[in-house]
């Protein structure tokens, strides 16, 4: 089973918070809309694993839609 967006949202912080993500704040209780926001950043200035992450926090907000 695929991790749901929440939990890939916080992975994203934890793993890539400094390198793609340090322009942005994480929130306790992210929204889909919230995950979503943060895939231009892991896409743009993360490497190979912060895209694929980005991929799978899309997919996971499209489940919980």
């Amino acid at each position: 089973m695929a991790a749901d967006y929440k939990t890939l949202y916080r992975q994203a912080f934890e793993r890539f918070g400094t390198i793609a993500l340090w322009s942005s704040r994480p929130v306790a209780d992210p929204t889909p809309e919230d995950a979503l926001a943060i895939t231009w950043s892991l896409r743009v200035e993360g490497d190979l694993a912060a895209r694929q992450l980005a991929e799978d926090i899309e997919a996971a907000c499209r489940v919980a839609h």
